[in-house]
Formats: structure tokens, C-alpha cells, sequence
């Protein structure tokens, strides 16, 4: 009796500290969420730079003294606060290996933006970001950058302008803007005489407009005749008064 009474107890209270534990995570669960993580890809067998993953932690206003970021050969991690003092992480397996000293991270008021090259250089694409197959509902396809497999030779520029590609230094010398030297000798607008505009200006009776060879020059520069027929429509006969 003492015996069945002692199992039932121990029975009775490994459920009751299962289920406190079970509560326990469904808790945590529910304070750390998951941040939307878009992804896209491109894909080479012979350029390394073409061979990247864009990945995009779609998280607004993350509190950079609070970003926990871990990027490996094989996996990504990521944790941060925004400014609503709410908590996201998430871990993840890459699909396949990468390269983090060649990957590149850009942080901005709505999103942490990664550019990650992919170890093994190979034309065809990866079939999904992580290792596992199990579908995660927070990992969604980035259709604003994504390209099928057989189109990215149309794609001129995948990289974003404000990206730091980090040792591209002052973009290989631009000098100036290639010696452009006064705008390629415009030579003065075109060889307008400036001396003479004025010295007609000041004869045109007190800031009156130049003359520029009369305003009727035709092609020689010569003052042309008017021309009464060109004077406009001729005026409207007064109407008869009705019958």
C-alpha cells in the first residue's frame, strides 16, 4: 500500500515538472520571435563573385549594441532587440558550405542586409538555403532580387550601390572624373563673343537686349522683308444684322 502510494507520487510529479517544463519553453517561445529572413541566389562555375546568397533579416529598427551576428563555413546565427524592446533570434544550417572573410553585411533602419559567397563555385543553383528540408516558415524566397537560373546573364549589377564591398578603396582611381578638364573645352560657350554682346547691350539704349544680327536674320544674317501676308489672319467682317 505504502509502495503504490510513494509510485503514484513520483508518477504524479515527473508529469506535473513535464509539463511545467513544457510551459516553461512555450513562454520563451513566445518572447523570442523569429525575424522574416528573405534569400536569393546566383550562381557560377568560373566567377566566384557571381557566386553569392543575398540574404536580407527583414527586422526594422535593430538596436546595433544588441546584435548578436555568427557567421560560419556551415551556418548562420542571429540575435538582436529593436526599438521596441522585443527580442528575435534564429539559427540556421547553410545548404552548403561558405565563405564568411569574402561576405559582406550592411545594417540600416529597416533591415540587416548580407551579400555571402558560396564556397563551391557551380552553375547550378542551391534547391533550398538550409540543410534541412523541413520547410521554416520565417525563411521566404526574396523576389525582388531573385533570377531564374538560366536568366542571370541578363543581370548587370547585383550588388547595391550603398553596399561596403570592403576593399574597393576609392573605386580603382576615377581621378576627377577622368580629367574632364573644364568640360571638354567648351571654349566659352561656343565662341560667343562676350566683349562684343555687351558693347551691344550698351548700346541698345540703357540694357536693352542685343541685337544677334536682327531679329529677322535669315540664314546669311541679313534682315529679311516682312512679309504682309504672314502678319496673321485677317480681320472678321462685321456680321450682317438679321432679317
Amino acid at each position: 500500500m505504502v509502495r503504490t502510494f510513494w509510485r503514484l507520487l513520483r508518477q504524479s510529479f515527473r508529469r506535473s515538472l513535464k509539463l511545467l517544463l513544457i510551459a516553461s519553453h512555450n513562454h520563451i517561445d513566445a518572447m523570442v520571435q523569429h525575424p522574416e529572413v528573405l534569400w536569393a541566389q546566383r550562381s557560377s562555375d568560373s566567377d566566384e563573385e557571381k557566386n553569392i546568397l543575398f540574404v536580407t533579416v527583414n527586422l526594422p529598427d535593430i538596436v546595433e549594441s544588441s546584435l548578436k551576428f555568427n557567421l560560419t563555413p556551415t551556418a548562420l546565427s542571429f540575435e538582436a532587440k529593436t526599438a521596441h524592446d522585443k527580442e528575435y533570434s534564429f539559427d540556421l544550417q547553410f545548404y552548403d558550405q561558405v565563405e564568411p572573410d569574402k561576405s559582406t553585411k550592411r545594417l540600416n533602419s529597416r533591415s540587416l542586409n548580407l551579400i555571402i559567397r558560396k564556397k563551391n563555385k557551380a552553375s547550378e543553383y542551391w534547391p533550398r538555403l538550409t540543410k534541412d528540408k523541413a520547410k521554416n516558415a520565417f525563411i521566404k524566397t526574396d523576389f525582388s532580387k531573385w533570377v531564374d537560373e538560366d536568366e542571370q546573364a541578363d543581370v548587370v549589377d547585383d550588388v547595391p550601390d550603398d553596399m561596403d564591398m570592403g576593399g574597393m578603396g576609392d573605386m580603382g582611381g576615377m581621378g576627377g572624373m577622368g580629367g574632364m578638364g573644364g568640360m571638354g573645352g567648351m571654349g566659352g560657350m561656343g565662341g560667343m563673343d562676350f566683349e562684343k554682346m555687351m558693347a551691344q547691350m550698351g548700346g541698345a539704349g540703357g540694357g536693352g537686349m542685343p541685337d544677334f544680327g536682327g531679329a529677322n536674320a535669315g540664314p546669311s544674317g541679313a534682315a529679311e522683308e516682312d512679309d504682309s501676308d504672314d502678319d496673321g489672319p485677317p480681320p472678321l467682317e462685321d456680321a450682317e444684322p438679321p432679317k
